[in-house]
């Protein structure tokens, strides 16, 4: 197990989700991030059964940064529940993880990974 967590969150466009994406790599909560979609998503919201497209954000971030990355993810999403879960990376290539721990403590000068 690493200290390397793939973060996911949803939002309801890509214009959104881009966005969330793009502020939290900027603050370096995240290493970097996918936008995935349109996906298809079946739920029951309110009492209510439906279905809707809705676009994934996918973030990788550390254990230590995760609680500042869904704090911000939360203040920046329209929605006032959104769906943020976080797993973590049973492993990888470690330049890889070494990047994105260097990228997340907010080191200057990353030549990238």
């Amino acid at each position: 197990m690493t200290d390397v967590w793939q973060v996911q969150v949803a939002a309801p466009s890509k214009d959104a989700a881009t966005t969330l994406a793009r502020s939290a790599v900027e603050a370096r909560l995240a290493a970097g991030a996918q936008v995935v979609g349109p996906v298809t998503s079946v739920f029951w919201h309110q009492g209510e059964f439906g279905t809707g497209d809705e676009w994934q954000v996918l973030l990788k971030t550390t254990a230590d940064a995760y609680a500042d990355l869904e704090q911000h993810l939360v203040e920046r999403h329209e929605w006032t529940n959104p769906e943020i879960t976080a797993l973590p990376l049973a492993a990888g290539l470690a330049p890889y993880l070494d990047w994105v721990r260097r990228t997340t403590s907010k080191q200057v000068g990353d030549a990238g990974h």
